[in-house]
C-alpha cells in the first residue's frame, strides 16, 4: 500500500500553480496584446458634435469632433458611444451622430467614381438636406448638408415614392434625386432641395426654358479674358428623361455675347453628357434611348463655330468614336444668333 508523501504533493501543487501563473503571464503580456481585436471605427456625421465626460444627465463638455473625423469606439451603450479621437481625446457622443465605417467607405467610393464624370450643373441647397448613400429616403445617411451650400450635379434618377402604411395605394408619385458633390462628400439628395445656379451670361437664354445642364466645350479669348462656350440641355414635356433638347452657345467676340450655334429637340437623353477634345476639336456625346428602349450614344463635334453630328455608338459605356461620319444637316446645325 503506497505511503502518502505530503511533501511531494505540496511540491506538485506548487509546480502546477507556477505553470498556471506563467501561462497567465504569457497570455496577458505576450499573446493578448498581439491578438487584441481592433477597436470599431466610426466617422462623425453632423458638422460639429460635443464630446462629454459621461452619458449621465449631468455631464460636462470636454471637447468636440467635426464632420468626417474618424474616431475609435471603446464601448457602446444603447444610445451612447465611448470614443477616442486621433489626438487622444476620450469621451462620450450619441450613437446617432456617428457613421459606421462601411457606410463611410460607400460614400468615399461614390466620391471617387465622380472623378471620371464631368459636372452637369451647379447649384445650392434650398434648406438643410440629408445626403444619402443611395437615392432612397430609407438609405443610409452620409451627411446633413447645410442650407445654401454650393453643390455640383452629376446625375439624376426617378424613384417611386413609398406609400405610407395603412393608406390605400393611389397613383404612383415619383421623386427626382440628384447625384451631387458638396465639398469632400458625394451622395444622393432629393432634387427639389437643390436650386440650379445658371451662369450669369447664360441666364438671358434660359428664360422660359427648363435648363437642367450646361457643360463647357471650349474657351475663347475676348480681350484677354477666357470665355466658355457651352452645350446646354433642357427638359421639356417629360420627366422620365434627364433632357429632351440641347443648344450650343458660341461666343461672338465682336458683340461680346453668346449666339446659338446649334439646336436639337425631341431627344430622350440621360446624364452624364461627356466632352472630349481630339486634335483641338471638342466632341460631346449624348446618352440617348430610342423608342424600343435601346441605348446608344450620339457624338457631335464643334468645328470652329459649326456643330455637326458625326455618328452614333451602340450602348452607353463605350468611349469609341463613330466608325463613319454622318452627313451634315444644314437645317439642324450652323451658326445663328440667339
Amino acid at each position: 500500500m503506497p505511503i502518502f508523501d505530503r511533501g511531494t504533493a505540496i511540491k506538485k501543487l506548487l509546480l502546477l500553480l507556477l505553470l498556471v501563473a506563467l501561462g497567465s503571464t504569457y497570455y496577458y503580456f505576450v499573446y493578448k496584446p498581439a491578438h487584441t481585436l481592433p477597436l470599431e471605427s466610426a466617422y462623425v456625421l453632423p458638422a460639429s458634435v460635443p464630446v462629454v465626460d459621461t452619458p449621465a444627465e449631468v455631464r460636462i463638455v470636454v471637447g468636440s469632433v467635426k464632420s468626417g473625423e474618424r474616431v475609435e469606439i471603446i464601448r457602446r451603450t444603447h444610445n451612447w458611444a465611448h470614443i477616442q479621437t486621433s489626438d487622444g481625446l476620450t469621451g462620450w457622443v450619441e450613437n446617432v451622430d456617428l457613421l459606421d465605417s462601411q457606410t463611410y467607405e460607400g460614400g468615399q467610393k461614390l466620391l471617387h467614381d465622380l472623378l471620371d464624370i464631368p459636372v452637369q450643373a451647379e447649384g445650392h441647397t434650398g434648406g438643410v438636406v440629408n445626403l444619402r448613400l443611395e437615392p432612397s429616403r430609407d438609405a443610409a445617411q452620409l451627411a446633413q448638408l447645410s442650407e445654401n451650400l454650393k453643390v455640383q450635379v452629376f446625375g439624376r434618377t426617378l424613384v417611386d415614392r413609398p406609400t405610407p402604411d395603412g393608406q390605400p395605394s393611389a397613383a404612383k408619385v415619383r421623386d427626382a434625386w440628384y447625384l451631387i458633390r458638396a465639398n469632400a462628400r458625394a451622395g444622393w439628395v432629393l432634387g427639389r432641395f437643390v436650386s440650379l445656379d445658371i451662369p450669369e451670361k447664360l441666364s438671358p437664354y434660359a428664360q422660359g426654358t427648363n435648363l437642367v445642364a450646361w457643360v463647357v466645350l471650349k474657351t475663347v479669348d475676348d480681350e484677354g479674358q477666357p470665355v466658355p462656350e457651352y452645350l446646354t440641355a433642357d427638359r421639356e414635356g417629360t420627366q422620365e428623361a434627364d433632357f429632351s433638347h440641347i443648344r450650343v452657345f458660341t461666343w461672338w467676340v465682336k458683340d461680346h455675347k453668346y449666339v446659338t450655334a446649334y439646336v436639337e429637340s425631341q431627344l430622350n437623353g440621360y446624364f452624364p453628357i461627356r466632352v472630349a477634345v481630339v486634335d483641338d476639336v471638342p466632341y460631346f456625346r449624348l446618352r440617348l434611348m430610342d423608342e424600343q428602349g435601346q441605348k446608344y450614344q450620339k457624338v457631335y463635334g464643334l468645328f470652329d463655330t459649326i456643330t455637326r453630328a458625326v455618328g452614333t455608338v451602340p450602348g452607353w459605356e463605350s468611349d469609341a468614336m463613330p466608325a463613319a461620319p454622318e452627313h451634315h444637316h444644314p437645317h439642324r446645325s450652323g451658326r445663328g444668333r440667339g
